[in-house]
């Protein structure tokens, strides 16, 4: 179990290297893979699949860290029955495992591991440093279940007894200086005395959770290990991870100020080369991070500012069908706009599309409901220049505030936005913010900072939606591992290791992982 923090619109990619720990000699690889932790929270029960090329596959599952503070744990042992054989004594360390539901069973994960003492029946382990949110997720109540093992170098370590407790089950222990049975096949096996066992910095959950109520819909298979998150203190996570799915509307700009697509340098100039212009560039790196939320990766794409037979219109349908099938779809509805016979117009209207989007939001999230979902939707407004009419907009954006909705505009090219900021601060009193502005040329040469500014806003606008509407999160979604799809093996990863009895360190390898402009999946 490892903790990573991770940002909506900073890519956040993990390389998973298995070796095989020579002590004499090279380790040997036996297997890499890469998971995107986007793909993992937006995956039904955050859990995807790896096939690797020799053999075997690789299991990944993000949730959300729950609790916060520190435990220092000691603890010994004494009269451990020996395991080891007649001529010779067991080799004892112990491990830390808590109750967690994976892949729809519940089951023990492994969380921590001390060192091995050798030769010694009557051990005392260093002090370890436990964070409360790996081990407990900040519930001092939840399970924990101590193994004692001996240590082989063939790696087949022999159980040499366990025990269930819990954090404050230790703390108990170390008060009362009691001892903890230690029992194998229903026999006792020596016991485990402890030393020390200090919290600190941790917050009171357990106070905070016995006001939950549980969902009363049905569930198969066993309960969640911990009760789903109350609505006032929900987060983006537990709305995914419940199954929120994340809708995106892709708008595009065709007002005349874009300049000829024909003629290199303009804005919509589409490069033999294969090259992406700047409006390829926005969709491939925002729409590249939104889809991994929208299970079937459908996006309706329009266009505003060009005429059809003589007549302007403000939100009309790019490409040949209603929804656009993944990123690759995006850019080529967009395409085919140009082989549309439009000519490209003006003025700069969002007012049709805003109500448009939202007009698809309301009916998207009402019919999740109906089905005992959820629904959110981003509109993405790539334009050229700035709004014919601020106010107008202003007054859309304040009006629809109350849909599932978040607004999304990024200005392209060389036009002077300083009043579309307006927009960005335009929310009255009471409404929703449901609007960001972000210009691209400030971040023309980094992916990772255009998405970081264009969607940081998004999970905090999207609770914010249900929360102001009395909707809790859904209970986090749980699989069996015969239901996730297993994806092909890909390339190996390469990456040099140190391993010390220490730290595992990265000594080369692992680069580029991360090019949101090029991304077309």
């Amino acid at each position: 179990m490892f903790e990573i923090d991770y940002e909506l619109g900073t890519p956040s990619k993990v390389a998973v290297n298995i070796f095989d720990e020579v002590r004499k000699g090279e380790n040997k690889g036996i297997g890499s893979a890469v998971f995107d932790i986007g793909e993992l929270l937006g995956a039904r029960g955050n859990t995807k699949a790896r096939k690797l090329k020799k053999g075997g596959t690789l299991f990944a599952t993000v949730r959300k860290s729950q609790g916060s503070g520190m435990l220092r744990l000691q603890v010994k042992g004494t009269k451990l029955k020996n395991v080891e054989g007649m001529f010779s004594k067991s080799d004892p360390f112990f491990e830390l495992s808590r109750k967690v539901d994976a892949a729809g069973s519940l089951t023990w994960d492994n969380v921590y591991r001390s060192k091995d003492i050798h030769n010694n029946l009557n051990p005392e382990w260093e002090t370890a440093i436990i964070s409360l949110s790996t081990l407990c997720g900040g519930n001092l109540d939840l399970p924990i279940l101590l193994s004692v093992f001996d240590h082989e170098s063939s790696g087949k370590h022999k159980p040499m007894g366990q025990l269930e407790t819990s954090v404050n089950g230790l703390k108990q222990a170390a008060e009362t200086r009691n001892s903890l049975q230690l029992q194998r096949k229903g026999k006792d096996v020596g016991a485990i005395t402890v030393v020390k066992a200090e919290v600190s910095g941790a917050e009171d959950v357990t106070s905070r959770m016995a006001t939950v109520t549980l969902s009363s819909a049905p569930t198969v298979g066993p309960a969640p290990s911990a009760p789903f998150t109350p609505m006032g203190q929900a987060n983006f996570v537990d709305y995914v991870s419940g199954g929120c799915e994340i809708n995106v509307v892709v708008a595009i700009d065709f007002t005349g100020s874009n300049g000829d697509p024909r003629k290199p340098g303009t804005l919509h100039y589409l490069h033999p080369d294969g090259r992406k212009n700047d409006y390829e560039k926005a969709i491939s790196a925002i729409v590249g991070i939104l889809s991994k939320y929208d299970s079937d990766q459908k996006f309706p794409v329009v266009g505003f500012g060009a005429k059809y037979g003589g007549v302007v219109r403000h939100c009309f349908q790019c490409g040949p069908h209603e929804e656009s099938h993944g990123v690759a779809g995006v850019l080529d509805a967009y395409k085919q706009v140009f082989k549309s016979g439009l000519v490209m117009s003006g003025p700069t209207v969002f007012t049709e599309v805003i109500e448009t989007a939202a007009a698809r939001a309301m009916s998207s999230q009402s019919e999740a409901q109906r089905k005992g979902q959820q629904s959110y939707t981003v509109l993405l407004i790539l334009t050229d220049g700035a709004v014919s009419d601020v106010q107008a907009t202003a007054h859309s954006l304040n009006q629809v505030s109350h849909a599932p909705l978040s607004v999304v505009i990024v200005g392209l090219g060389d036009a002077d936005f300083s009043s579309m900021q307006f927009l960005d601060d335009s929310s009255k009193p009471g409404k929703r913010d449901i609007a960001q502005f972000v210009q691209f040329n400030r971040h023309a040469s980094n992916s990772v900072a255009l998405t970081s500014e264009t969607l940081h806003e998004i999970p905090e606008q999207l609770t914010g939606y249900f929360s102001s509407n009395g909707i809790s999160p859904l209970p986090p979604i749980q699989r069996n591992d015969d239901e996730i799809m297993i994806e092909p093996e890909e390339d190996e990863i390469d990456l040099s290791l140190d391993i010390t009895d220490e730290e595992i360190v990265v000594t080369g390898g692992g680069d580029g992982f991360v090019d949101g402009f090029a991304s077309t999946q």
